[in-house]
């Protein structure tokens, strides 16, 4: 039983802790040592399954449109691109406040995240739809990465910037991820000094249009991170459909992207459930330890109460020894006395007998 308790890793753990403590323990307990070690084999499958929730991408319209719109422009990429993930594609806050360019393309409503001004520096509501955005996000998310097109696309970056510098989304996790198509950056030097202070870690991904008027601002959002993907593409400002080695591209860094999830969460998973098991497995030990020290509590009070009793039956020994030594001396104290009256009489009943003859003696 210890040697095939021995062959399981955790098993082998507790049997050697119990080496160490000098210990004797049950063979229930190697049993239920041995189950626990079978047992985490078939928690980590079910963590593998578990543990597959999709990864959620908040996804952003660009100005006038909507989430439906986005959402069919990015079902002409490949299927398999986002197969792996939740794609979460809201409204704006405000209504569009003005003609949209796909009316006739795509049906109403259609809105907008803020409103600018012709030379993108001054920003109206931006901060009501970045307070907007931060609750959606806390109570829809938690999001493991953003997608935007256009106004879209330069909020997520604005978003991203922000909660790196710890302005906001604080109780988030950190965003991993970022596709951008046609994106910009703010202009406001009181806005770009926060949010784009240092380089942003997220992996990101870029779509730079050779025709889109927005491709130098595009570039000049990707600079602002750290090793970014630049896909390119001959269209304009749209979301462009992608040929076959742009597919490849998408295609590998999202399953790279999927891939180092999975590897965090495998070894935040197999952490806690070594600490669970570990912990589990002492608490064993320790109520058997506790098992042990009761038993040897008991028979530490057996042995006192036999020795107190044995003790006890000596302790009578000796007193019924010292009272019979004690009859005993006083019987012959006895003895000798009656035989010292025996003779005072005798000696006393020879004097007698002798007087008489003597007067005998003299009589005759």
């Amino acid at each position: 039983m210890r040697e095939e308790v021995g062959g399981n890793v955790w098993c082998k753990k507790y049997w050697n802790w119990a080496k160490i403590d000098g210990l004797n323990l049950p063979v229930s307990l190697y049993l239920h040592l041995y189950k626990l070690g079978e047992r985490r084999a078939g928690d980590q499958w079910k963590a593998n399954s578990t543990r597959r929730r999709k990864m959620k991408i908040l996804c952003l319209h660009g100005f006038r449109t909507s989430g439906s719109f986005l959402q069919k422009q990015i079902s002409k990429w490949d299927a398999s691109i986002f197969s792996q993930f939740d794609l979460d594609f809201p409204d704006g806050i405000f209504p569009a406040g003005g003609k949209s360019d796909i009316e006739g393309i795509f049906p109403p409503p259609y809105y907008e995240w803020f409103q600018f001004d012709k030379d993108f520096t001054e920003y109206t509501n931006l901060e009501e739809c970045i307070t907007y955005l931060c609750d959606y996000i806390t109570s829809k998310g938690p999001f493991d990465g953003l997608l935007g097109f256009s106004q879209g696309a330069t909020l997520s970056g604005l978003l991203l910037g922000y909660q790196a510098q710890g302005k906001l989304l604080k109780e988030h996790p950190p965003f991993k991820f970022f596709i951008s198509v046609s994106g910009a950056k703010f202009r406001d030097p009181k806005i770009c000094d926060i949010a784009y202070k240092d380089t942003i870690k997220a992996k990101s991904v870029h779509f730079i249009g050779a025709k889109d008027w927005l491709k130098l601002p595009s570039e000049d959002l990707a600079a602002e991170f750290d090793n970014p993907l630049i896909i390119r593409h001959p269209q304009g400002h749209t979301i462009p459909r992608l040929d076959e080695a742009a597919t490849e591209q998408l295609r590998g860094w999202t399953a790279a992207i999927i891939q180092c999830n999975g590897t965090i969460s495998d070894g935040k998973h197999e952490l806690e459930n070594g600490d669970a098991n570990e912990k589990h497995g002492t608490d064993l030990i320790q109520r058997n330890n506790a098992k042990l020290d009761s038993k040897h509590e008991l028979e530490n009070v057996e042995a006192k109460q036999k020795h107190n009793g044995a003790d006890l039956i000596q302790c009578n020994n000796a007193k019924l020894d010292g009272k019979h030594e004690l009859e005993n001396g006083e019987a012959k104290k006895n003895f000798g006395a009656d035989r010292v009256v025996a003779a005072m009489k005798n000696q006393s009943q020879e004097t007698r007998t002798a007087g008489e003859i003597r007067t005998n003696e003299r009589e005759v």
